[in-house]
Order: structure tokens, then sequence, then C-alpha cells
């Protein structure tokens, strides 16, 4: 155990009810038996090329993403809990992101500084004044949750525009069944595996065209970008093609594909590509990756793009401070989940509060992802830390700041031992005209060096598989 920090699977009296089972089977297993285990998921990890990349690491491009055998369990109860938090804080961000790109009410009421939204960098106004089907702007969303010293659970960041990840979950559920097929069954563990029929339907629902089977693309970068293997992994197991901005084409307002049949029309755009990207004659001039003219076809309504262009402004982790001011605002409901608190650093109070206690806080920038640009005080130097401060006096609008929590712990196969190691937990949502569904487990991600805080595979985190129970 590590203290001050909530271990999920050991409580003051012992091993808690929903790992139970599983302690008693890994421990009639010998070590060797473990190893082997062990080195079987890296196998086939490896043959199955599920990679990521790290940009900053000059070894190479990249990297198989690091998976722990010892699944992470959560009881149904505390699940239920999530869930109704998570599906209340998407409704009240897609009433957020409807409001921002029209009537901008929120603002006139003086809920959220008009001046915050105004020096947002992914706030986008080119997108001002579109309705994408249903209204909703969020399709897909991955919402990242720790755990607290007390046990409770909090938000730590909302990822609305192209959440990565599942693609991993639905791996190591994979590699789990090869490697425990018993205890998933003995523990009533929870489905995942229908999550690419799901956001396929998701998908479908939204063309435009009223047709009985519309065109849908997944956009991806390309072959460099880190989560290329989620890409290839999702079109593969939707059925879908995977696509490029150069196979797909612009003509009267409308998008098509180009294909050995002649030019096909596209409908549905499932979009791993940033919005600056998209489209050269709107946005950067530069890129290559997107469409030409596709803003115009989203503004006349004949495409369908998922996630929805603008959605930046809502991930902006200075506007995330104001989501439980959302909730209420637009649903008249006190939020499930809280969040982190959350320091402005453009307030002159709360930088000098964060400067004097720097040791105690985590600074981030408000535009990035990925666990850079992010200082972490307790194990910063001296050097790094003056860096930081010198960087947020000059720009402090682009910085947060956030108490170090000790995030939860779990066991963890390393080194042919059980060590604990801190975890965090991406649950996926998806969002579509019926309503929202979030699939029962999610990304767990592991801070795999002894003592670290910082998950993101980008720093040297791994995952593990997640397990929710029907039967607690």
């Amino acid at each position: 155990m590590i203290p001050d920090s909530w271990d999920e699977m050991c409580d003051g009296t012992g091993i808690r009810p929903q790992y139970q089972q599983v302690f008693q089977a890994l421990n009639q297993l010998s070590p060797a038996t473990l190893a082997d285990k062990d080195k079987l998921a890296g196998e086939l990890f490896l043959n199955q090329g599920i990679t990521f990349t790290v940009y900053t690491d000059n070894e190479g491009i990249e990297r198989i993403f690091p998976f722990d055998i010892i699944p992470r369990i959560i009881p149904g109860q505390e699940w239920s809990h999530i869930e109704a938090g998570i599906a209340q804080r998407m409704k009240a961000l897609n009433l957020f992101l409807k409001d921002i790109y029209s009537t901008q009410q929120i603002l006139k009421d003086k809920i959220i500084p008009a001046a915050l939204i105004a020096s947002c960098q992914h706030f986008t106004r080119e997108v001002f004044g579109i309705r994408p089907p249903h209204d909703l702007h969020v399709h897909i969303s991955g919402i990242d949750l720790i755990r607290g010293s007390d046990g409770s659970y909090y938000v730590l960041e909302d990822n609305l525009r192209t959440p990565s990840g599942v693609s991993y979950m639905l791996e190591n559920r994979e590699v789990t069944k090869r490697l425990f097929p018993d205890l998933l069954t003995a523990n009533k563990v929870r489905m995942v595996n229908n999550y690419p029929l799901e956001l396929y339907n998701i998908l479908v629902s939204l063309a435009p065209r009223q047709i009985a089977h519309p065109t849908v693309v997944l956009l991806t970068p390309g072959i460099f970008n880190s989560a290329y293997y989620e890409h290839t992994f999702l079109a593969r197991t939707m059925g879908i093609p995977l696509v490029e901005g150069r196979d797909l084409m612009v003509d009267n307002h409308k998008v098509f594909m180009k294909t050995t049949m002649g030019l096909q029309q596209v409908d549905v755009i499932y979009r791993r590509i940033d919005d600056d990207y998209m489209d050269p004659l709107a946005f950067r001039p530069d890129s290559t990756l997107g469409i030409p003219g596709i803003l115009g076809a989203y503004r006349k309504g004949n495409i369908a793009i998922v996630n929805a262009l603008g959605n930046g402004v809502a991930d902006d982790k200075a506007v995330y401070a104001y989501v439980p001011d959302m909730i209420r605002y637009y649903l008249n409901e006190d939020p499930i989940l809280p969040n982190v608190p959350t320091y402005q650093l453009a307030d002159g109070d709360a930088r000098n509060f964060t400067f004097e206690n720097v040791h105690k806080m985590v600074i981030k920038r408000t535009n990035q992802s990925g666990g850079y640009g992010m200082l972490m005080g307790n194990s910063a130097t001296d050097e790094e830390i003056s860096n930081m401060l010198s960087a947020v006096s000059e720009d402090p609008r682009s910085y947060i700041a956030q108490p170090i929590i000790n995030i939860s712990t779990v066991p963890c196969f390393i080194n042919n031992q059980f060590q604990p190691r801190h975890v965090d937990l991406r649950p996926f949502a998806l969002c579509g005209p019926d309503g929202i569904r979030i699939v029962p487990g999610g990304l767990t991600r592991v801070a795999l060096r002894k003592g670290s805080l910082v998950v993101n595979s980008s720093q040297g985190g791994g995952s593990k598989d997640t397990w929710i129970l029907n039967n607690q």
C-alpha cells in the first residue's frame, strides 16, 4: 500500500469484495506462471501491432503499448454512480457548445466570463451559427477520472475533440480473455466488445440523407499519427473505409470519396484530425491533411462531422473549471462527479497562491494534452519550476493549476512481483439521437514508474483491463 492513497484492492481489514475471487485465483498461480502470462501478453500486443507514438522519443517512432495483466475491478454500484455523472456532464457540455456557437446566453448571464471564451485558442468562430445534426456536438467523449485518497471520483479533464484510447480498451479485453478466460466468466464481468457496433449505429443515425445505407468514413491524418493503430482498428471493426484527406473532395457543397468505381458521396465523416487541419480554405492554408471546401459542405448540412468542429472550446482546461456551473445553469442539477479544484492563473490571487505553494501543485497548459506542457511541483527540479513560473508570468491565461492528488492505486505485476501503482480511468461515452451510452469499463491508465502520478502513455504509462461487475 502507498500512504495517503486509496488502495482499490485492499482496505484496513483485508481484500475488498470485488477483488476476492481474482486474488484467490492469482494466489494459486506460481510466479513463473504469472511471468509466462505477462510474457504472452507482450507477445500478443507485439503480434497485433498495438502501438502508439512518442513524438519526443529519439529512439524511434512507435512503441508497443505497455499492458499490465492484473485487471482493475470496479463494482457495479460504483459504476452506476460514474455512469450517471458522465451522462450528466455530456448533456451539459452539449448544451454549452450549442449555446456558445449560437445565442451565447451563458455569457450574457455572466455565468462564464466572455473574455475567457474570446481568448480561448480553440473557440472556432468559423463554425458560429452551424447547427450539427440533432444539435449534438459531442458524439464521442473520453472523460478522465481519478480517485482521491477518500475514495471519491473526480473529473480530471474532458476530451471532446478526437478522444483516443478505445482500441486499447477493446484489445486489453481480448488479451485478458486469452490470459484468464475462466475469471471473466466467474466474476460476471460486463462486455465491452459491442462498442464498434454502437459507434457505427450512431454514425449512421447522423447522416443528412435519408437513405438506407449512408456512406460513413473514418478520416485519419495518416500513418505517422500517434493513434494510427486505433484509426485502422476502428475502421476495420466498423467495416467502413479508412481515408485520408486526399481521398475526398468537395463538389457543389457535397463531399465525395474517390473510388475505383468513380466518385461516391459521403454522408458522415468520423474525423481523427484536429479542427485546424480540416479545411485549408477556412483554417490553416498549409494543411495537406484536410479537404478544401469541407466547411462549406458542413455549413450547408450536406455532411455530418463527428465530433463536431469547434468542440475544443469545451476542452480548454480553463473552461473546464466552469463545467459544474454549466451543469447547474443548463440542467438545474448539482454535479454528480466533482471537478478537481482548479486555479485560473490569469487571476492574480490564484497565481500568487500557486507560486507560493508550487511544490504541492500541478501546473498545466490549458490547450495541451497527453501530459505535455505540465509541471508536477513535487518532483520538478528548481530549474524546471523557475522556467514554468516565468512562462506563467508571461502568459497566465494559458495555464491553470491544481493541487497534486495522490490518486488511487491498484496492484500490478511488475518485475515478477505485485506492486501498487497509481491509475486513472477514461470511460468512453457515446451520444446519439437516442441518448447517451457509456461503455461498461473504459481505459485504465497506469503510471508504471514507481511513485509517479503521470499515467499518460506518452510519459511512460501503460494500461490494464477494466472490469465492471454485474453482481455488486
